[in-house]
């Protein structure tokens, strides 16, 4: 698995979280295929920290942005 630069940790908790999230299904594809976390918070106007907190399933991205996660995810499966 490529990792791009994530840490150890981030990869665990990702793991670790619920994959029903949609933010979780994209940090784990991010992971996978080595998409960084600031190209994904440009493309949806939002901070890396804020894609941090979705990779660990502590946040969920709003309805507003979910088409956008909904598209991205289905171009990296």
């Amino acid at each position: 698995m490529m990792s791009y630069g994530y840490s150890l940790r981030l990869i665990e908790h990702n793991q670790k979280a619920d994959a029903r999230k949609l933010g979780v299904r994209l940090g784990r594809l991010c992971i996978e295929h080595g998409v960084p976390v600031a190209v994904v918070a440009e493309r949806c106007g939002v901070t890396r920290q804020t894609v941090y907190t979705w990779f660990r399933g502590i946040g969920d991205p709003g309805e507003n942005l979910t088409g956008v996660i909904e598209s991205y995810i289905k171009a990296l499966s």
